[in-house]
C-alpha cells in the first residue's frame, strides 16, 4: 500500500491520542466519559487497521476500517462514533500539529439512525418505585432504599444526567426556589429545576443523613461521592423486583422526564432548556413526533378546507366532535397544558402523583 511521503517520521496513533485527550478536555471541555469514550474509539482504530504513523493512513485505510467493523456487527451507532472519532483526531493533528494527515473530509460518516425513545408510563413508574424499600426488617430507615428512591426521583423531577447528578453538592441546591447550578455535558455551567417532590425527597434524605460530605449522594456512611458504579446494580435489582421488561437506567428516568413535559404540552424549546441540550436539533431528533394524541388533535382543529358539506348523494356528513378547551378536561382525558414553572405541574395532582406514596411520608 501507497504511503505520503514523510509518513514514517510522523508520531503514532498511539503517541498522539494523550496529547489529543489533553486537548479536548482542555480546550474542548469534554467530560470524562466523553474522553474514555474517545480512548476506546482510537484502541479500536488501532486493533481493526494497525497503530501506525498518522501520516500513514490513506482512504483505502477508512474503506477497511468500515469493513472491519462491518465484520464484527458493530451497529450504525457505533460505527458513527468510531470514524467521528477519527475525523477529530486527524483535524486536531492537522490544525494543531501541523501534520500532513489525511484530509477529514475523505471520511464519510453514516448518518445516526433515529432511536426509538423509551421510557416509563406513570403506571411503570408505580410499579418501579413501590418496590424500593424504605425501613429495613427492624423498622429502622432503610438508608441505601432512602438513597435510592431520592435519586431515582431526582433524575425524574428534574431531567438531569446521571452524570450531573452525582456530582451535584447539597449546597448547590436553593430549596426556596427548587434550583440548582451545575455544570452540565461539555463542562457548562446551567440552571436545572427540581419539582416539588424531587426537592422533599432530597429534604428526607438529607435529614436522614449524618455525615458531613459534601455530595449530594453519597456511599454508606458518607465515606466517599456515589459513582456511576454504585448506581447500576440497584437498578437493575429493582427493575427484576417490579417486574418490568424495559431496561430501566437513569437516561431511561431522563427520557422519561422529557416525555411527560411534552405530553403535557411543554414547548419544544423549553424542554431542550430543561435538559440542557446545546442544540435544538438534538431536542427534536429525540422527541418530537412522540406525541400522537397531541399531533391528531391538531391535525383535526387545523387542517380544514372549509365549512362542512352534504355528499353528492346528499347524505350528510357528520359534524366533527366539538372542541374541547384543554384546561377543562377531566381525568382519564388527554392532560391539560403544563404550569409554566420546569412544565411540571406543582400542586402534586399531575402525572407524577398518580400513585400513592408520591411524598415521602418518613
Amino acid at each position: 500500500m501507497d504511503t505520503p511521503s514523510g509518513a514514517s517520521a510522523a508520531p503514532t496513533l498511539a503517541q498522539l491520542v494523550p496529547k489529543f485527550l489533553l486537548y479536548a478536555r482542555a480546550e474542548l471541555g469534554f467530560a470524562e466519559q466523553t474522553l474514555i469514550k474517545y480512548a476506546d474509539c482510537f484502541r479500536q482504530i488501532g486493533k481493526m487497521i494497525g497503530d501506525r504513523p498518522i501520516a500513514s493512513y490513506t482512504k483505502n485505510d477508512i474503506v477497511q476500517l468500515k469493513a472491519a467493523m462491518l465484520a464484527k456487527s458493530h451497529s450504525a451507532s457505533r460505527q458513527v462514533g468510531i470514524l467521528s472519532a477519527f475525523k477529530r483526531l486527524l483535524l486536531y493533528c492537522r490544525e494543531h500539529e501541523q501534520l500532513d494527515v489525511l484530509d477529514p473530509e475523505l471520511i464519510v460518516v453514516p448518518k445516526r439512525p433515529r432511536r426509538e425513545v423509551l421510557y416509563l408510563t406513570a403506571a411503570e413508574v408505580e410499579q418501579f418505585v413501590s418496590t424500593i424499600r424504605l425501613t429495613n426488617l427492624d423498622d429502622r430507615v432503610s438508608m441505601s432504599g432512602l438513597r435510592f428512591r431520592t435519586l431515582v426521583e431526582t433524575l425524574l423531577g428534574s431531567g438531569m444526567r446521571i452524570s450531573e447528578v452525582l456530582s451535584l453538592d447539597r449546597d448547590r441546591i436553593d430549596f426556596k426556589d427548587r434550583e440548582a447550578r451545575i455544570i452540565g455535558k461539555g463542562n457548562k455551567e446551567r440552571t436545572v429545576f427540581f419539582t416539588d417532590r424531587a426537592i422533599a425527597w432530597i429534604g428526607c434524605y438529607l435529614r436522614a443523613r449524618t455525615d458531613d460530605h459534601p455530595a449530594l449522594f453519597v456511599t454508606e456512611g458518607g465515606r466517599s461521592r456515589l459513582s456511576r458504579d454504585d448506581v447500576w446494580r440497584p437498578f437493575s435489582r429493582y427493575r427484576s423486583a417490579a417486574g418490568l421488561r424495559k431496561r430501566v437506567t437513569p437516561h431511561l428516568l431522563r427520557h422519561t422526564a422529557a416525555t411527560q413535559l411534552l405530553f403535557n404540552g411543554c414547548p419544544i424549546g423549553h424542554i431542550k432548556e430543561i435538559l440542557g441540550h446545546q442544540r435544538l436539533e438534538t431536542t427534536c431528533r429525540y422527541y418530537l413526533g412522540l406525541d400522537h394524541r397531541a399531533a391528531k388533535q391538531a391535525h383535526q382543529k387545523y387542517l380544514v378546507y372549509g365549512p362542512i358539506q352534504t355528499d353528492p348523494v346528499q347524505h350528510p356528513i357528520p359534524p366533527a366532535e366539538p372542541q374541547v378547551n384543554p384546561a377543562s378536561r377531566t381525568a382519564g382525558s388527554v392532560p391539560a397544558l403544563a404550569e409554566s414553572r420546569g412544565c411540571l405541574r406543582q400542586d402534586n395532582t399531575g402525572p407524577w402523583s398518580e400513585y400513592r406514596g408520591a411524598l415521602p411520608t418518613l
